[in-house]
């Protein structure tokens, strides 16, 4: 079922592409992005939730297949922390995006793709192209083209297992050396009494 539309603007300049080869376990490049209706949206913002991050383009047949799979996955994970969202990867405007978006009925953010997103994702030359993206920031996996649904889903479920353990913030460090230091002078008691 593997289909997909080649994406390629020959009078675009390349910068440096990242992502190049195999990206499981590659911390996935941040990014800030517009959305349809005006906002910024960083990928960093997510950081604790499982991100599916699908690359798509409005001419695009196979996208407009699985852009309904993705809304049933966002309505039916989102309270298990997946959040999906679409890059928009075609010169249209964003007017054009949003009536495209609406009349699908897309219920998931919406953003407006720019060459160096894709170079920073390894020249997304195919569309559609789906990452999944683990709570920690780090890629799960890779997908280009059209697949079955099921295969889809199995790749969500992978991405929401993975865990989430925030950096260690300066209150966490000394909420840790206190309990040492209160461990420690328990110790010292209980060795005095003996």
């Amino acid at each position: 079922m593997l289909a997909s539309g080649k994406y390629l603007d020959r009078t675009r300049k390349h910068g440096p592409m990242k992502l190049v080869g195999d990206v499981q376990g590659v911390p996935a490049p941040d990014f800030t992005l517009p959305s349809l209706d005006g906002r910024r949206v960083k990928l960093s913002d997510f950081r604790g939730k499982a991100v599916l991050l699908n690359f798509w383009a409005t001419w695009c047949p196979p996208c407009k297949v699985e852009m309904p799979w993705f809304e049933d996955l966002q309505k039916q994970y989102a309270d298990d922390g997946l959040v999906v969202l679409g890059v928009a990867m075609d010169d249209s405007e964003p007017a054009t995006i949003a009536k495209f978006a609406s009349d699908l009925g897309v219920n998931y953010q919406v953003l407006l793709g720019t060459d160096k997103v894709s170079d920073d994702y390894g020249d997304v030359q195919y569309l559609p192209t789906t990452f999944y993206i683990a709570r920690d920031g780090t890629i799960v996996d890779k997908m280009t083209g059209l697949l079955d649904r099921k295969e889809i889903e199995n790749a969500v479920k992978k991405t929401l297992n993975t865990t989430y353990k925030p950096a260690s913030s300066p209150l966490n460090q000394a909420d840790a050396s206190v309990k040492e230091a209160v461990a420690a002078k328990a110790t010292s008691a209980k060795d005095a009494n003996r």
